[in-house]
């Protein structure tokens, strides 16, 4: 039996759950969000507890038991809590700023970098320090990964767009002797 998928999903005050039409429906103080179900795995929704049940042992039902209770415990999570991910702007002259949801960009190039905002996101800047917040997990993340993408960090001097809990590998540059 799946380690994970046979926790039970704990809903905080104000997070409801329903299954209809091949969706997970999850509403909390944040907002709304869905996903799909899968037909090998059932969910048992007792007050404030959901446990996610497989219906055989097949190599597809296993594989799915563990995966349906994380998306849904990230769902309830999303709805109740939120996400958010931080990126660091490191490098002389490199800067970053936010207008409504455009996130400009100052890393480098001969322009600035214009990175328009998916719906459900917010960001923040303080300093050199991007802050991306929103109640999907993934979106939060797969925007954070595409900022990055801008400018990664190199592994010379460090400069680039990085994680905040991201540590850059550095390499020694030139050794300078002559031979």
């Amino acid at each position: 039996m799946s380690r994970i998928g046979k926790k039970e999903i704990i809903l905080p005050s104000g997070v409801s759950v329903a299954v209809e039409d091949g969706a997970v429906m999850v509403k909390g103080p944040k907002g709304e969000l869905s996903t799909p179900t899968h037909p090998k795995v059932a969910y048992a929704i007792a007050g404030s507890t959901v446990s996610v049940n497989r219906l055989d042992d097949t190599r597809v039902a296993r594989a799915q038991h563990g995966l349906r209770r994380t998306l849904l415990a990230n769902l309830v999570e999303g709805v109740s809590k939120g996400f958010s991910k931080t990126l660091e702007v490191i490098g002389v002259g490199y800067k970053v700023s936010t207008q409504g949801d455009i996130v400009s960009l100052s890393v480098g190039f001969s322009h600035q970098v214009e990175f328009k905002l998916p719906q459900g996101i917010a960001a923040k800047v303080e300093g050199n320090k991007l802050t991306l917040a929103g109640i999907d997990k993934q979106l939060v993340g797969e925007t954070a990964a595409r900022i990055r993408r801008v400018r990664p960090p190199e592994p010379f001097k460090g400069k680039g767009i990085k994680y905040e809990t991201e540590t850059i590998r550095r390499k020694a540059g030139k050794s300078g002797g002559k031979k």
